[in-house]
């Protein structure tokens, strides 16, 4: 399933152009602070399988005023180039790829 292009933005990493997005509003559980941030990365032109990264943060619109930091785009491209050499193949289709990065979240800053 192709991300929502209205809201997603565009990386290149090593010169190959991806679609990131995450959600405006939180789930349920994201709200009540339960689960963690997650967003969704696929190839910019031809969509395949999409690559959905757990963050370990809660989500900027929780219901709790939990501290939350944005996404950055160093974050994104640091999660694609995990998730590639984990084995993940964004051209072919196929289910998710689900990536935890929850490590990112836990630096002090």
């Amino acid at each position: 399933m192709a991300l929502v292009r209205k809201g997603s933005r565009l990386i290149t990493v090593d010169g190959t152009a991806y679609r990131w997005r995450l959600r405006g509003r939180p789930t349920y559980d994201q709200g009540l602070v339960v689960s963690p941030l997650t967003y969704a990365v696929e190839l910019a032109r031809t969509p395949g399988t999409t690559l959905v990264v757990t963050t370990g943060q809660p989500h900027p619109g929780n219901w709790l005023g939990a501290a939350a930091r944005p996404v950055l785009p160093s974050q994104v491209e640091g999660s694609i180039r995990a998730a590639l050499a984990a084995g993940w193949t964004p051209a072919d289709p196929g289910s998710p790829f689900h990536l935890g990065r929850s490590v990112m979240a836990r630096r002090p800053g």
